[in-house]
């Protein structure tokens, strides 16, 4: 349906460059009137991920501070360095907003973070080597209150916290691959699994500038 609209010079919005990503979780990307558009379906892991989004952008508030950074970490991201897009071997979306909150924070925090040697979570860096222990380390080293309180989130991890079909929590540990990032809502699922070894090296050159 989207090719033959892709084809139609008089449809009321102009449809483009439709594929059809054979990936983990298979999606059409197209352009409609040049706005990339991911379409999915029987997901609904994304929509609780949607929730928890929403969830944090309520807890902060702001006027939608936390839905702002995301949109301005995602631009640059994908206009400036390239290195959004998890169909490409690159980072996906939802991987890059467990790590902004504004460009310039998130520029400065992970152009230092020891990526080789630590994993990404919204507890606090965990290392590598100390895996399948998730158990992370302090992310503030003055003992101060943090934004995403260890109550708040796992609250969010009982309610949207979708699992794959015959899998518990425990089921599988969580993998390295060359880029981790675990997620709050599944522990032991990589949202990093997609970087391949090439993309993590200009990822991080990216983010060190």
């Amino acid at each position: 349906m989207l090719e033959n609209e892709e084809k139609k010079e008089s449809a009321s919005f102009r449809v483009k460059e439709v594929q059809y990503i054979q990936a983990e979780v298979k999606i059409i990307k197209c352009l409609v009137e040049n706005i990339v558009v991911d379409i999915s379906f029987n997901q609904l892991g994304g929509l609780c991920t949607l929730c928890f989004l929403e969830e944090v952008d309520n807890l902060i508030n702001q006027n939608h501070l936390f839905k702002r950074s995301i949109i301005l970490i995602k631009a640059w991201c994908y206009y400036e360095s390239r290195i959004l897009g998890a169909h490409h071997g690159l980072i996906s979306t939802y991987a890059l907003t467990e790590l902004g909150s504004v460009l310039y924070r998130f520029l400065e925090f992970f152009s230092k973070f020891d990526w080789d040697n630590l994993c990404v979570s919204l507890w606090g860096p965990v290392p590598i080597s100390s895996l399948p222990d998730v158990t992370a380390e302090p992310p503030r080293k003055d003992g101060g209150e943090l934004l995403l309180s260890k109550l708040f989130l796992e609250a969010c991890s009982a309610v949207y916290a979708v699992l794959p079909a015959g899998q518990d929590n425990q089921g599988q540990p969580f993998l390295s691959k060359y880029f981790n990032v675990i997620d709050p809502l599944r522990v032991n699922n990589n949202l990093g699994r997609s970087v391949n070894k090439e993309y993590a090296v200009h990822l991080l050159l990216e983010l060190k500038g």
